[in-house]
């Protein structure tokens, strides 16, 4: 029967009296008074009073008379006739369980009588033995008792009071915990939100055009849309700590890769919230600052970036902030620092980065001065220790600051990659349809010159010099000049002399000077430039070194000093105004160019030597090479195998043969006796004794592939430092060499050759190398369709595989149906329910690494479930906790990312008695119930959570067996609740 057609049969003029002998009244007030803080149901019950009204048999009395009014005048019951005393019985019951709620009569009305009557069935014990029509009858009088009976709450005279009082501490709870939201989210201020618009517009435009060398020649403009000239390079480095996660705590779990797969270098920060990005000159940093730039600045991001969409870019300039040696400036003099002429709100930049929302770009550590650069690194962690939560870019050359120089500081550290064969492709391209119509017919040619000619193909190895080459093949109508000397030698040639000459343009400043006495005058400033270690200099003082030199150069002394400085910054095509009062060179390689031209003019090579071991001398004396003649070039090489000699220090000694060695190759005629005597230097450091020492000798370049010994007499260490070597130098000609090592039975050197598959093109090196080796227990890193697509062509069927995003869901779930995997490593960006599906299917699986952004969740109920896991890493907590995870006994090691533990998730974890090694969040923690233990736990890691401080207490009884604590970043108490064997390590 429906609670209404009860309603129509039970009028409230017969139901009301009756149910009032149920409760009783109180006096007038909100009934705060008295023993009791609130007023309970069961003091409104007048069977449960100390002086009852009513017995229990009244009350089953009083719920006969609601059954028998409610089945009409003709007695029709809605169920069957001989159950009628049982439902009176039960709804007797059901009426007594009143006095057994714990709650007042506001929060009775607050419920509603449905939810009232649910809690009273549930209160009252459950019918028993009646048929569905009688339980589906006393649901419905059940709630229409209940919706008198809070009627009668509501007219009760304390039920106004107490609502209010009610009413008034939700009022006021509700008002603190807006406070507190409004406290931690500041309010943008609508100032700071209009300056933004125009800050973001102003980036857009100033970073949103890109020079093309050489595209200048005749009636193309020399600066193009950055959106269609950028071309996304590659960065590769040492695994450094994800967003969210710490390094040096996962190194137990996992098998690490001896680099980090290459990824997009502008896909950098969406992976990692600290990068220190090292490039060779040319290869592109500054340009990627742009990039990063105009991106954030887009009001619709471009394809992968919508990671940047929000954030507040901060382009810092190092040789522009420091040109004068001052201090580096607070977050308040940022944009008048880097040259920007708005004015912001006050304090608008600190609220951009206390509140995270800041992308810092610092760009060019190499540069400043190396005495600067300890201050400027104490500057960055003032900033890092006081704002949390940005992004943050630090660039500079390869050798500019030593390897893991910012890395107790959270930096992950990679290296811009040479470009591939396809990049230089895909780069000629795009300069050819940004050059013209005209330029389209040297297209082919460059690119059939860059397959066969070996020379011309190790010039084009970045940007910069990829573009000259492209723009000195169509200024010389498809010749180019053998070597990188040469290279410069034309392309000033192009820039000073035959660009003007070429366009018909006259002397548009006035003044006719050839190529020579132009290279004279500016490689004065380069001189100064490269001797002050700056690259930026004023332009009161770029004038005064002009001035001084125009007498002695006689083409220009028929000029006053000042037009001919005018003429040199404006047609020179060598050097700009990056504000209104500096002067700078347009790429730091023609400073190093004409500054070497002119230590050789002046025959400076003790400035040479004393400079060689500083990092920001390397190209300058490796060109002072090219420009010395064969006695002068003798006496440089000399003096650098005696600087060798002198150093203290190992590394500075390989530093100083290796610059050597490189210079050599820049030489254009050297006595035999000193080029012998530099090979037989460099031997005595091959083979490299360590893999930092393999990289240093790599970057000598293919020099060293003659160099480096096969593999019958070296030993296993040997082999696979010299395979490190080889692997960083990425050309063809690496590819022989490296295919003699494809049958070496050291794991060690396999896997080496396995990593490298990622620095060379996908089939050449599967078919010299990948198709020979014993893929034993060897992990497969696949970085790409094409990597991928080889493998599954070869019918390797390896039992190990990492698997990063650029590989395609279709080929990724192709591998894994192909495999039987014992471990793997997945890393994605997107969720993929085949892919589930495909994972939860491995059976075999040992090790599961899921490396996966914290929008695609993971479940514990995707992994597979027979799976004999013995280490588990996820990068972010599971989404549905931890909930079946002991039915993992054999785990030995288990990361679990970021994500708090709850006390549920701490007894699954106590259910594995195997496990020797975990990783979790540190606010964990505080949740660790205090009867937990983790018996076979040996080292703990912890990652930063969003509480500051942590109380190590905890620790100390529920990990009985522990050794070692590691983290970052992170502030610890109570360790004197520890043993003190164990061992903590926070750097």
């Amino acid at each position: 029967m429906e609670p209404a057609l009860i309603g129509t049969r039970l009028a409230s003029a017969a139901i009301g009296p009756l149910l009032k002998k149920l409760l009783v009244s109180d006096g007038p007030g909100a009934g705060l008074t008295g023993n009791a803080p609130k007023v309970r149901l069961s003091g409104l019950v007048s069977f449960r009073g100390e002086k009852r009204a009513l017995t229990e048999k009244d009350v089953r009395g009083l719920a006969e008379t609601l059954v028998e009014r409610s089945l009409g005048e003709r007695g029709e019951a809605p169920f069957p006739a001989d159950e009628t005393e049982a439902v009176a019985h039960t709804l007797g019951t059901t009426l007594l369980a009143l006095g057994e709620l714990d709650m007042d009569d506001v929060q009775a009305v607050r419920l509603g009588h449905r939810d009232l009557a649910r809690r009273l069935r549930a209160a009252a014990p459950a019918p028993d033995g009646l048929s569905t029509d009688s339980v589906l009858y006393l649901e419905s009088m059940t709630e229409w008792a209940c919706l008198h009976i809070l009627e009668f709450f509501t007219q009760r005279s304390t039920f106004i009071a107490r609502s209010l009082v009610e009413q008034t501490r939700g009022q006021t709870e509700l008002i603190a915990k807006i406070d507190e939201v409004i406290r931690r989210t500041p309010r943008v201020d609508t100032r700071d939100a209009e300056f933004e618009r125009r800050y973001l517009a102003h980036l857009a435009k100033k970073h949103g055009r890109l020079t093309i060398y050489g595209i200048d020649l005749h009636d193309s403009p020399d600066r193009w849309p950055l959106d269609v000239a950028y071309l996304s390079l590659e960065a590769t480095g040492s695994a450094g700590p994800t967003v969210g996660t710490t390094v040096g705590t996962t190194e137990h779990l996992l098998p690490q890769p001896r680099e980090q797969a290459p990824l997009r270098a502008d896909l950098a920060l969406a992976r990692h919230d600290k990068v220190l990005l090292r490039g060779l000159a040319g290869a592109g940093k500054t340009t990627l600052v742009q990039w990063l730039t105009t991106s954030a600045a887009a009001e619709t991001p471009t394809d992968g970036m919508s990671y940047l969409h929000s954030r507040i870019p901060f382009v810092l300039p190092l040789r522009a902030l420091t040109r004068h040696g001052e201090r580096l400036p607070s977050p308040d003099r940022f944009l008048a620092a880097a040259g920007c002429p708005l004015t912001p709100p006050e304090g608008w930049a600190d609220r951009v980065l206390a509140a995270g929302r800041g992308l810092v770009l610092v760009d060019g550590i190499d540069e400043i001065p190396e005495a600067e650069r300890g201050r400027a690194r104490d500057w960055l962690r003032g900033l890092l220790d006081t704002y949390e939560g940005n992004r943050w870019l630090v660039t500079s050359r390869p050798t500019a600051v030593r390897d893991d120089w910012l890395a107790p500081e959270g930096f992950s550290e990679l290296t811009l990659a040479p470009m591939t064969r396809t990049e230089v492709t895909t780069f000629v391209r795009r300069w050819h349809r940004a050059a013209g119509p005209e330029a389209a017919a040297y297209e082919q040619p460059l690119l059939d010159a860059l397959r066969t000619t070996e020379h011309v193909a190790q010039l084009a190895t970045n940007p910069l010099m990829c573009g000259l080459v492209c723009a000195l093949h169509r200024d010389r109508r498809g010749f180019l000049p053998r070597g990188r000397k040469a290279l410069y030698e034309a392309a000033l040639s192009m820039l000073l002399a035959r660009r003007d000459r070429e366009r018909d343009m006259g002397a548009p400043s006035g003044l006719v000077l050839d190529e020579a006495p132009q290279i004279q005058l500016i490689q004065r400033l380069a001189y100064w430039l490269t001797l002050n270690g700056r690259t930026t200099l004023d332009r009161a003082r770029a004038e005064a070194i002009v001035a001084e030199a125009v007498p002695a150069v006689q083409e220009a002394s028929a000029y006053a000093p000042d037009a001919v400085f005018a003429h040199l910054l404006q047609r020179s095509g060598l050097l700009r105004e990056p504000t209104a009062d500096t002067v700078e060179f347009v790429h730091r390689t023609f400073q190093d160019y004409l500054a070497a031209k002119a230590l050789v003019d002046r025959w400076d090579i003790g400035v040479l030597v004393r400079n060689a071991a500083d990092d920001q001398w390397e190209d300058v004396i490796r060109m002072a090479v090219g420009h010395a003649r064969p006695r002068e070039c003798a006496e440089i090489l000399r003096e650098l195998l005696s600087a060798a000699e002198r150093a203290r220090d190992r590394q500075t000694r390989l530093r100083l043969v290796l610059l050597a060695a490189t210079a050599l190759e820049h030489a254009t005629e050297v006595p035999l006796e000193v080029r012998e005597q530099v090979l037989a230097r460099t031997a005595e450091v091959i083979p490299p004794g360590d893999p930092d020492e393999a990289r240093e000798l790599a970057a000598v370049g293919r020099l060293v592939l003659d160099l480096l010994p096969g593999p019958e007499a070296l030993s296993d260490e040997e082999a696979e430092m010299v395979v490190i070597a080889a692997t960083h130098i990425t050309v063809d000609a690496a590819l022989p060499y490296l295919a003699r090592f494809a049958t070496h039975p050291a794991l060690d050197v396999r896997a080496q050759l396995i990593w490298a598959w990622q620095r060379f093109e996908a089939r050449p090196y599967a078919e010299s190398i990948i198709a020979r080796i014993d893929p034993t227990d060897l992990r497969f890193v696949l970085t790409d369709d094409d990597r991928a697509a080889e493998l599954l062509r070869l019918g390797f069927r390896p039992d190990q595989l990492e698997i990063y995003e650029a590989v395609s869901d279709e080929q990724a779930l192709a591998l894994l149906a192909h495999c039987d995997l014992r471990q793997l490593m997945l890393v994605r960006a997107a969720a993929s329910h085949a892919l589930e599906a495909a994972v939860a299917s491995q059976s075999n699986l040992e090790m599961l690494s899921l490396q996966l952004p914290r929008e695609v969740p993971w479940r514990l109920t995707d992994l597979p479930a027979a799976a004999p896991l013995k280490r588990l890493f996820f990068r972010f907590s599971p989404e549905d906790g931890l909930q079946g995870l002991a039915r993992f006994q054999g785990l030995l090691h288990l990361a679990l990312g970021s994500g708090a533990l709850t006390a549920s998730s701490w007894r699954e974890l106590a259910a594995l008695p195997r496990l020797v090694s975990l990783v979790i969040d540190a606010d964990s923690l505080g949740s660790c119930p205090a009867d937990v233990v983790l018996p076979a736990v040996g080292t703990l890691s912890l990652l930063p959570g969003a509480r500051s401080s942590h109380s190590l207490e905890p620790v100390a009884a529920a990990f009985p067996a522990l050794r070692q604590i590691l983290g970052r970043g992170l502030a610890l108490h109570g360790a004197e609740h520890l043993q003190p064997s164990i061992q903590i390590t926070f750097s």
